[in-house]
């Protein structure tokens, strides 16, 4: 069950990553400017009022540990880590393989 989830999680995650570089590479072609959508533009465009709460939450607890990691990875391009983090789900989820020796003859 756990290997069908991280197979479904991980599809998505890929087709989000391609359809976030197609987005991307037709907002640079109108604007004649490379334009890249980070992690922090698409958390406000999905959950809207509770990113800044998110944020908040986050600064205030470890601003050190903020700075460090959770601002880069703000502001990090998130159709490459949608790409890679769905390579990995999908890499997690493939069913075991055949041991040495195993037949499969009945």
């Amino acid at each position: 069950m756990i290997r069908f989830l991280c197979r479904c999680l991980g599809l998505l995650l890929v087709a989000a990553g391609f359809v976030g570089i197609v987005y991307d590479g037709a907002r640079s072609i109108a604007n004649n400017t490379v334009l890249v959508t980070s992690v922090s533009d698409v958390a406000v465009a999905l959950m809207k009022d509770r990113a800044a709460s998110l944020q908040a939450m986050a600064e205030g607890g470890q601003p050190t540990l903020w700075k460090l990691l959770g601002l880069p990875f703000t502001l990090s391009p998130a159709a490459p880590i949608a790409l890679a983090l769905g390579l990995v789900l999908l890499w997690l989820g493939q069913p075991p393989r055949a041991g040495i020796g195993t037949s499969f003859r009945p």
